[in-house]
């Protein structure tokens, strides 16, 4: 690397620069010379939950509406980082809600899975930060939460199982309270027997 580009480095690519240093690695290397740069931009845009902010991104999408059954979005894509390894968790996550006069519009629940899981995280608060916050803006009268995720820290090292998913769960109000409820969601969240 030149004196005016070590210049031009950010203290955050300088110390990607001494990690590969430390792993055994030449960063001066063609293939690594502009890996720095290109782990600082996408460590940022895989937290960039940090920067967002739920009411921001539902905005003025909830509506009144006099609907008091289950509104169940499956299946939303979600990938986050490990807090304690870095590495990524990915999988699915099931939001219900029961409206209390309000609805919010169907987008934005990925939307609030996105604030949270672009963070470093664990999946049980992620789980429980998400049903909070639905909780939060929309005041209904009950939510459910549940994620299924595989985690590359457990297929990747330590244990190296592959075929392994963790599966959490957050219940408020009428989820919490009401077994039946509590069931139909969790029912309606399986396909032939199995999450997802």
């Amino acid at each position: 690397m030149s004196i005016l580009e070590e210049v031009a480095a950010t203290p955050f690519e300088e110390r990607v620069r001494e990690m590969l240093r430390e792993l055994g690695e030449d960063p001066d290397r063609q293939g690594l010379l502009k890996t720095p740069e290109r782990v600082e931009k996408s460590l940022k845009w895989l937290t960039r939950g940090y920067d967002l902010a739920v009411r921001d991104v539902i905005g003025d999408a909830v509506f009144d509406e006099e609907h008091h059954n289950m509104v169940l979005v499956k299946d939303i894509e979600m990938y986050s980082m490990c807090e304690h390894h870095m590495l990524p968790f990915f999988g699915k996550v099931h939001i219900a809600y029961i409206p209390n006069g309000k609805i919010v519009g169907l987008s934005k629940l990925p939307r609030v899975v996105e604030v949270f899981a672009r963070r470093l995280q664990v999946q049980e608060r992620l789980t429980e930060q998400i049903a909070g916050a639905i909780q939060e803006v929309l005041q209904p009268q009950g939510v459910g939460v549940v994620i299924e995720a595989a985690h590359l820290c457990m297929m990747m090292r330590g244990v190296e199982k592959q075929n392994s998913k963790t599966i959490t769960s957050a219940v408020k109000g009428v989820f919490l309270d009401d077994l039946r409820t509590r069931e139909e969601f969790l029912r309606l969240c399986m396909v032939n027997g199995v999450m997802g």
